[in-house]
């Protein structure tokens, strides 16, 4: 029998984190509470694998044993029980990943380990809501999961040695690279990359150049792959604008402040890629 791993969440990280796990070999109990945005989400992940057949990266033998290693679970409790790892990739907000986690931590055994996905928000905060904090990690993935190397592993103030070197290994199995940085707003990650893609958006707002303009200076100048502003469309503007006021708050420093026309497109609606509209339209 395969080890089980709960993975909280079906929108786009809890979607890729499920898709990777089960690719290499992982019992996955994954949880959503609406069964259509499961269904829409499991829709994503044989879609993805149907593109690794095709690059030759698994068989279509594998594609299949891994979307039959896909469970859904509407509740947390029975998909944690037996856990040997529970990965939570709920919204970026605190309320609801420590309501999350003062369930997981009622249910699952001792033995499991408790990682976070968040991508700014303190692991040392999150930890204090969970009766284990010494098991309590911040396992960030990056986006898109099945193809992104990076596993960003954030030690919280509670995080005993043994959980750092578990979610390592862990890691390791996935095919990733894991980095270990210690709990501090927004980690290194974000920390580097969301001032970046502010200040691209401050240029944008005060009239320096063009989307498109800022865009192809970064991507022709710096070899970035995307531009800035591109890449926060990927990201969703919604989770810049919750990872900026993270990095304000925590800093109290007005460079991570974030500018005024990310904050109305916000307000909008217009998100990115999720939505069919950001900096750029979709369809």
């Amino acid at each position: 029998m395969s080890v089980k791993v709960a993975v909280l969440g079906a929108g786009t990280m809890g979607t890729g984190i499920a898709h990777v796990f089960a690719q290499y070999g992982y019992t996955v109990a994954w949880v959503e509470v609406d069964q259509s945005r499961w269904e829409k989400a499991l829709q994503t992940v044989s879609q993805n694998a149907d593109r690794q057949v095709k690059k030759g990266i698994i068989s279509a033998e594998e594609k299949e044993a891994l979307l039959k290693r896909l469970s859904f679970y509407a509740d947390i409790s029975p998909a944690v029980q037996d856990a040997a790892l529970v990965v939570e990739a709920v919204p970026e907000d605190v309320e609801i990943k420590t309501k999350v986690w003062r369930e997981v931590s009622a249910a699952a055994p001792e033995s499991a380990i408790l990682a976070t996905n968040t991508s700014s928000i303190s692991i040392t905060q999150l930890a204090a809501s969970v009766t284990r904090p010494e098991r309590f990690i911040g396992m960030h993935f990056m986006n898109p999961v099945p193809v992104m190397r990076l596993v960003e592993v954030i030690q919280g103030l509670q995080t005993n040695q043994a959980t750092v070197q578990a979610v390592m290994d862990w890691a390791r199995r996935l095919g990733k690279e894991p980095v270990l940085v210690q709990d501090y707003p927004g980690f290194i990650s974000n920390r580097v990359l969301m001032p970046m893609i502010n200040e691209a958006i401050y240029a944008l707002y005060q009239g320096v150049a063009s989307k498109e303009a800022i865009d192809t200076i970064m991507k022709l100048g710096m070899n970035h792959p995307m531009g800035p502003l591109e890449l926060a469309d990927f990201i969703g503007l919604d989770v810049c604008l919750a990872i900026l006021r993270v990095l304000h708050e925590g800093f109290g420093d007005p460079r991570y402040a974030p500018c005024p026309l990310l904050v109305k497109m916000v307000q909008a609606g217009y998100l990115g890629r999720k939505s069919g509209r950001g900096f750029y339209e979709y369809t």
